[in-house]
């Protein structure tokens, strides 16, 4: 069971399946529902004991099935993590144990459009304070400087944390100085005008679309957006990692995207099967297949070394997933209550209260649903 509802991304996991299944000697089933009900239908089946033998699930989503006691650690069934980068392991991971295994991962990057900022005479910004003057020397007429999401959902909180992370900042004290000064540095960018007012309200979507509608001269965003850009041949556009505070800091971005886990069903040879199914879909051969056609990065270094090679133009987002966390590699299941209460202070601070009120909020909201999330 995944979320690859998408008919693109449906065809593209079915023929990998039935690739495996060709070299496994069974057949595999697909079964696609929308991302936001995987966890819900799988908590269902399991509580009926109808769990399918693999379910994908978001990595952020991982650690709450996890956490009941629902998942095989994929080490007992022969999978390895050697050439794996470490962040990426511990994207997978709960409590240490091993039970994702990621086909490829996403992060954020810097999207900017090369005509825009050649005809402005602008270099491409690296540190904050360039991209802060960058973005308001390119405000002009209805073009923004810059779009980004800080919506009230995910989206949002996902956009945040390479500014957070960059700064020094931690998911376990909301309210520290690095993380006010993150938040801070956003209402600086849309109080010079650079950002739309209606940043709170966008989707990751919504800025692609702003960027393509021309209303944007640099955007951040992820490489799923890449193929939609390419859609629009008179759009010439470029990415680099996403800019940080000061020069020779480490830009540290959020790991996105899926996992595939064995659940327990109490069937052993079902499960070793299903764990053979998971070490071919991950393998070296498949992770570079499905990385290519989805512009996503390959989770292992191997298979991430020969598409850099193939697709030379997105080698910045395999230097920011080199340096890419897990958003769950601290909090496990508790990342859900930062992630909510993170939402809300974007809505507050964006919209007039002071940053360090709206992340004093927020800790007090994160840690009443979060006990013992201070170190």
């Amino acid at each position: 069971m995944n979320s690859s509802t998408d008919e693109t991304y449906h065809r593209w996991d079915a023929e990998a399946m039935a690739r495996c299944g060709k070299r496994l000697g069974i057949r595999i089933e697909q079964q696609s529902v929308p991302a936001a009900q995987v966890m819900t239908k799988a908590l269902r089946m399991a509580s009926s004991k109808s769990l399918p033998d693999i379910v994908q699930f978001d990595a952020s989503e991982m650690p709450t099935f996890a956490e009941a006691g629902g998942l095989v650690d994929l080490l007992t069934l022969g999978l390895e993590t050697d050439g794996i980068p470490r962040g990426i392991v511990e994207f997978g991971s709960y409590r240490g144990t091993y039970y994702g295994a990621a086909r490829s991962v996403n992060t954020l990057a810097l999207f900017y459009d090369k005509d825009v900022l050649d005809r402005a005479g602008l270099e491409v910004p690296a540190t904050w304070d360039e991209l802060r003057e960058t973005a308001e020397r390119l405000t002009e007429g209805k073009r923004y400087g810059l779009a980004l999401s800080a919506g009230g959902a995910e989206d949002g909180v996902f956009q945040f944390t390479p500014f957070m992370w960059s700064n020094g900042g931690d998911e376990t004290e909301l309210d520290g100085p690095r993380v006010v000064e993150a938040l801070d540095y956003w209402k600086a960018l849309l109080q010079d005008g650079s950002l739309s007012r209606s940043t709170v309200n966008w989707t990751q979507a919504d800025v692609n679309d702003q960027f393509m509608a021309g209303n944007a001269a640099m955007m951040i965003n992820g490489p799923w957006q890449v193929e939609t850009l390419n859609t629009d041949e008179s759009l010439n556009w470029g990415i680099a990692r996403i800019p940080v505070p000061q020069a020779g800091d480490a830009s540290v971005g959020p790991l996105g995207g899926a996992v595939l886990t064995v659940p327990k069903t109490g069937h052993e040879d079902r499960e070793r099967t299903a764990g053979r199914v998971v070490a071919c879909l991950t393998g070296e051969k498949e992770q570079l297949t499905y990385a290519l056609n989805s512009w996503m990065v390959p989770a292992h270094e191997k298979a991430a070394a020969v598409w850099r090679d193939r697709v030379p133009g997105l080698g910045a987002l395999a230097d920011q997933v080199a340096e890419a966390r897990s958003r769950t590699g601290r909090l496990g299941a508790g990342w859900s209550s930062v992630s909510l209460a993170l939402q809300s202070a974007f809505q507050s601070a964006l919209t007039g209260q002071s940053s360090e009120a709206a992340l004093k909020r927020a800790q007090q909201r994160a840690t009443s649903g979060n006990r013992g999330t201070r170190p």
